[in-house]
């Protein structure tokens, strides 16, 4: 096997259990093709193990930390041991994510499932070129699977210089399927969906909301498929507003709540920020705002710019919330720090004139875990505020 030899205090961050070799941490970049398999070496002959190389990105390095021969029965067992996880957790619920790439050992490779279908991402060169293996492997693990489905549409896979694409790599995958997520009714479509078909990484918080909507009137912004509108509906609120721009999202939002019998709730197209500032101007008030927005900072340039995004956003919501009332905002940006994140809340709290008491600091469920060695694997803020 070929050997990348680091520079010379470069294995540091390694030693802690950091996956990720970067261009310029090593002594050269030999013209390898993608997704090859290397040994990662430091200037004194020390090994961190193998790893899967690519010459086009910044990520020369994606480490395995083990010497196992990389095949079938790798790939099956890691997986086996990151659905044994998820199973402590959500042992009763049918959707939930499988693998979370770095997290689990498998760096590149996301998997979601869905009652008895699959959907996958492969995000790295390494991954790519050994995703008929992984099939192979994911069918060994869940052997009833009906169809496996692969969505890679991530702008991650051009920084690996990949190609996008979408395609039913095994059985079949309908147009829609029914499942559910803690008692709620989900008709979702893997084919036509956005990610892998429906974020499941906010499934916990969507089940805290439940606790502050009974009686209440409801806003959720950027609704998407309907999913903390959906909850505040369970819970008994009093009416329910779902807003987004997508029109296709919320004739699947709709779906959903005629599918749980939900009456006093409603959907509808807009631009959040042109519906808030509408709100502000009619007077109007919502006992509970539920801000879940798309990713503002896709890179650490734009991280400026979306601070200021989230901090207009919340000021705009705070102007409709009546004292007692709660703000329920979230952010999905890697590159948007929980600290900041808070700190932009309570900026627009100050510049509105109220006054926020923490009630819950969520984050990202048990089957998104965190690998504490890599900051980069963390990136779901959810808090929750009582205006007092």
């Amino acid at each position: 096997m070929n050997q990348l030899r680091l520079k010379r205090h470069a294995g540091r961050r390694l030693g802690s259990g950091h996956l990720w070799v970067f261009s310029n941490e090593l002594d050269s970049l030999p013209d390898f093709p993608p997704g090859k398999l290397v040994e990662v070496i430091d200037s004194r002959g020390q090994s961190y193990g193998t790893g899967f190389y690519n010459p086009n990105s910044l990520i020369s390095v994606r480490l395995l930390f083990t010497d196992e021969k990389i095949d079938i029965d790798f790939f099956a067992g890691r997986i086996n041991k990151a659905n044994l996880h998820r199973n402590v957790f959500f042992p009763d619920e049918q959707c939930y994510r499988v693998v979370f790439g770095e997290s689990d050992f498998l760096p590149g490779l996301i998997v979601d499932k869905y009652d008895d279908y699959l959907a996958v991402q492969y995000l790295s060169a390494g991954i790519e070129i050994r995703k008929d293996t992984v099939i192979e492997a994911l069918l060994k693990v869940f052997p009833n699977t009906i169809g496996i489905i692969e969505k890679n549409q991530s702008r991650l896979r051009a920084i690996e210089g990949l190609e996008s694409y979408d395609n039913t790599a095994y059985g079949t995958i309908p147009d829609e399927i029914n499942i559910s997520e803690y008692d709620i009714k989900l008709s979702i479509s893997l084919l036509a969906g956005q990610k892998t078909g429906y974020y499941l990484d906010q499934k916990l918080n969507r089940k805290y909301i439940r606790i502050i909507s009974r009686g209440k009137n409801v806003l959720d912004c950027f609704c998407n498929q309907g999913g903390f509108a959906l909850n505040a509906a369970k819970a008994g609120a009093g009416n329910v507003l779902g807003i987004d721009s997508s029109e296709e999202v919320l004739h699947r939002a709709r779906a959903n709540a005629g599918l749980n019998g939900f009456d006093a709730i409603d959907f509808a197209k807009a631009d959040v920020f042109d519906f808030l500032e509408k709100e502000i101007s009619n007077g109007s008030e919502w006992d509970v705002v539920v801000l879940d927005p798309p990713a503002f900072a896709k890179n650490k340039k734009s991280v400026p710019t979306a601070l200021a995004g989230y901090r207009r956003l919340n000021k705009l919501a705070l102007q409709i919330i009546p004292t007692g009332g709660y703000l329920a905002t979230s952010s999905c940006s890697q590159h948007i720090l929980e600290d900041r994140f808070a700190g932009e809340v309570q900026s627009a709290a100050s510049r509105t004139g109220r006054q926020l008491r923490l009630i819950h600091r969520g984050t990202q469920p048990p089957d998104h875990p965190i690998l504490s060695s890599m900051p980069e694997t963390a990136y779901l803020k959810f808090f929750v505020y009582q205006v007092i």
